[in-house]
């Protein structure tokens, strides 16, 4: 099976990060049966503001981060988007067969408009560019979260119109949908919002040291009552607290309230102060290690590229050909 998927270069990702897409990579990662694709997605990040000055850092900050997870490029090609031009070049064929109209009601288009970001003819074609990532690599698993979705179903229908219009091309990518507890990690501040590190105090941050995680999670919002259970509709803050728990601990939510059954929050805050340091402690070791060497960062990133530039052209290739592009 192959399997593609990307990640934005923000240089500081969150355990929200962690749980809903990179340790669903790893568990890929680890089945011989799988082709694994991961690219850091710096293409993307340009629809949004971003420092020019500092990208470079954070492009490497994340590949640093990508490898402490244990991601391993002799196992996974790792790569850097934009250093495959036929993702651009795809992404303009791919446009040429895509309805104005489908664009203009992505929802996340229209999220990222009402948050203040430029509506500029990038944010517009970005879900063209995200089933390009796909396509190009004939991406027949697509490890997504719900918000996603639409997105996959984009990418879905233009394989089919291509596939229809110039003949069998591409695999239609089927959604592997991570796990729904994890791929919606939520603010430690506010259990109805997102995990995000926009604010540092309702996320932690893979980065962050024991003292920042005591207080972040010390921080933490809970419910009213004492019984630490699952309940989304009633308990929504302790419920994502047991969530990052579970997904921590590799204990299900079910082990977890019945060995906190006669405890208090605070006692199972402080529980949970003691797995993160613990978990997020060695990861950061290893970064520290990475990031030291940007030399041999940006080896692995040309290897990987030149990897994944092989699979990339030979598609492209086809598609310029079924296209009438090839002379």
């Amino acid at each position: 099976m192959r399997i593609v998927s990307g990640i934005r270069p923000s240089g500081e990702l969150t355990i929200a990060n962690y749980l809903g897409a990179i340790k669903q990579f790893l568990s890929f990662q680890k089945d011989k049966n799988n082709e694994c694709f991961y690219f850091i997605a710096d293409l993307h990040a340009l629809t949004t503001p971003y420092s020019p000055s500092k990208f470079p850092k954070t492009v490497l900050d994340t590949l640093a981060l990508y490898l402490a997870f244990g991601l391993d490029p002799k196992k996974s090609v790792i790569f850097l988007q934009s250093k495959i031009h036929e993702h651009a070049e795809l992404t303009w064929l791919l446009a040429t067969i895509t309805p104005v109209g489908q664009l203009s009601r992505m929802t996340q288009y229209k999220e990222k408009v009402k948050e203040g970001n430029p509506s500029n003819a990038g944010l517009l074609f970005y879900p063209i560019l995200m089933a390009s990532d796909i396509l190009l690599y004939k991406g027949e698993s697509v490890p997504i979260g719900d918000d996603q979705k639409q997105h996959l179903e984009l990418t879905q229908d233009l394989a089919e119109r291509f596939n229809s219009k110039f003949g069998k091309t591409f695999p239609i990518p089927k959604a592997f949908f991570l796990e729904k507890n994890y791929s919606r990690i939520k603010s430690l501040l506010n259990p109805n919002k997102k995990m995000a590190k926009s604010n540092p105090d309702e996320a932690i941050l893979i980065l962050d040291s024991p003292d920042e995680i005591k207080r972040k999670i010390k921080k933490a919002v809970t419910d009213s009552g004492k019984e630490i259970k699952f309940d989304l509709n009633s308990k929504p803050a302790i419920s994502n607290l047991l969530t990052i728990y579970s997904g921590f601990s590799d204990k299900s939510i079910e082990e977890l309230e019945k060995e906190f059954q006669n405890k208090s929050y605070s006692e199972f805050k402080e529980s949970l102060i003691q797995l993160l340091i613990e978990k997020l402690i060695p990861i950061q070791k290893k970064y520290n290690e990475f990031i030291k060497d940007q030399e041999n960062l940006i080896n692995i990133l040309e290897k990987g590229s030149l990897l994944a530039q092989k699979t990339a052209y030979k598609t492209l290739l086809e598609v310029k050909q079924k296209m009438g592009l090839e002379l």
